[in-house]
């Protein structure tokens, strides 16, 4: 009987005692024995940054794709199935097709040491050298110097907004993380840059100064700004007056400019960018939830989920529900015990009429629901706790049945709401 992608993926977990080991030799090692699946993809597009990575690629598939374009895509982290991470000319891997590569990075890998991310990395490059397509679009994991993805040499490099995050990986400092993330920058390649700090924008700029690479920079080449209700982008081919994204809230601005830099660049015209902004779909961002067990015991409220785990993520979040009609918001918060759990909250705080905690289930690096609540209550939102988030929807809906609802607080606790509620 044929292993499953599960069975192999267990298997996988069990190379390499550390989730994280920032180095790309295993990644090399293994790419050699599987006859460089690397150098033969469709033309890349690298994205790299702390916030907006996956948001930005989801616009750049949509534009392509509005282009009459295939488009390959690999993402990290998956949501509710592993499958979500590689998606093939438009479709999402199939669990045959997901088993054979696996099976066969597995073989070759020869029980050397590996990471769980990078040979499922290569895995993924190695169904995208076998499936033709136009375009390959590669997310970073984690940093990007010596990420799994850095094996390549793009068409266009893009880093969307760069903040503190993972400094325990990364450095505790802009400055270090920004080298991080501008390791991606090739020579001679041009490279898309969203709105940066100053501190992180000299990095990229002496980085991409000393590799020849031509900047391609927010504020410098092209322009982005709402206007009654439209997305208004200019750079130097010129300007375009396009419809808001679907994709909800301010910060997702900045993210279609870098969309659309790297698309125009790409040669895309005035309809792919339309399409960019209208068919981009990215769960677990500002996602209302329709169907599932959820809903049916809360009728009347009104139910959204969100993935953003930092404190830019908090803020950005602050601004969507800034903006939403007035209607009182609970939120009902899992977070993982290695953010920064009150720099998320804080930009929450005045929005939130309560907030009641949870464990995230099934993990183990999860906050614990009442370190979860005490963060809260540090900031000033008055919070609880529950033992699940049907627990919580109960509670809160009993006193409030017509009560906005936000899960929020991890990308892990979105995928475990969106494998139970799906």
């Amino acid at each position: 009987m044929t292993q499953t992608s599960d069975a192999i993926l267990a298997r996988m977990m069990a190379l390499h005692p550390k989730i994280i080991d920032l180095t790309l030799d295993r990644v090399w090692r293994l790419l050699e024995a599987l006859d460089n699946p690397q150098d033969k993809l469709p033309p890349v597009i690298h994205l790299a940054g702390t916030n907006g990575k996956g948001s930005t690629q989801a616009m750049i598939r949509a534009g392509l794709e509005g282009m009459g374009k295939s488009v390959h895509a690999y993402t990290s982290p998956h949501l509710a199935r592993f499958h979500e991470r590689i998606r093939l000319a438009g479709e999402l891997i199939s669990e045959t097709h997901l088993t054979e590569v696996l099976d066969e990075c597995y073989a070759r890998n020869g029980g050397e040491n590996i990471t769980y991310f990078e040979i499922t990395t290569v895995a993924g490059l190695l169904a995208f050298s076998r499936t033709p397509a136009d375009y390959t679009l590669l997310e970073v994991g984690l940093g990007g110097r010596l990420d799994a993805t850095n094996v390549i040499t793009p068409e266009v490099s893009v880093i969307t907004p760069i903040s503190i995050d993972h400094e325990q990986f990364l450095g505790n400092t802009l400055a270090k993380i920004a080298a991080e993330k501008a390791g991606i920058i090739k020579r001679g390649v041009p490279v898309v840059v969203g709105p940066q700090p100053d501190e992180a924008m000299e990095v990229i700029e002496a980085t991409a100064a000393r590799l020849g690479a031509p900047l391609i920079a927010y504020g410098q080449h092209w322009h982005v700004f709402e206007e009654r209700g439209r997305l208004v982008f200019q750079d130097e081919n010129g300007l375009l007056d396009l419809p808001l994204p679907v994709l909800l809230g301010a910060h997702q601005i900045q993210n279609a400019g870098a969309a659309l830099a790297a698309l125009r660049h790409l040669g895309a015209d005035e309809a792919a960018c339309e399409a960019a902004m209208l068919n981009a779909e990215w769960p677990a961002r500002m996602q209302k939830l329709k169907t599932g067990p959820l809903i049916e015991a809360a009728p009347e409220a009104e139910l959204w989920l969100d993935g953003g785990h930092n404190a830019a993520a908090g803020a950005a979040l602050a601004d969507v529900l800034a903006k939403l009609p007035h209607r009182p918001t609970h939120l009902i918060c899992g977070m993982l015990n290695t953010k920064d759990v009150s720099g998320y909250m804080a930009p929450l705080a005045p929005h939130a009429a309560s907030l009641t905690a949870i464990s995230i289930p099934d993990e183990i690096n999860t906050l614990s629901a009442e370190d979860t609540e005490a963060a809260a209550k540090s900031v000033g939102i008055k919070a609880g706790t529950a033992q699940s988030t049907m627990a919580a929807l109960k509670a809160i809906t009993a006193e409030d049945p017509q009560a906005r609802v936000l899960i929020c607080g991890s990308l892990y606790l979105a995928g475990h709401i969106l494998r139970e509620n799906g």
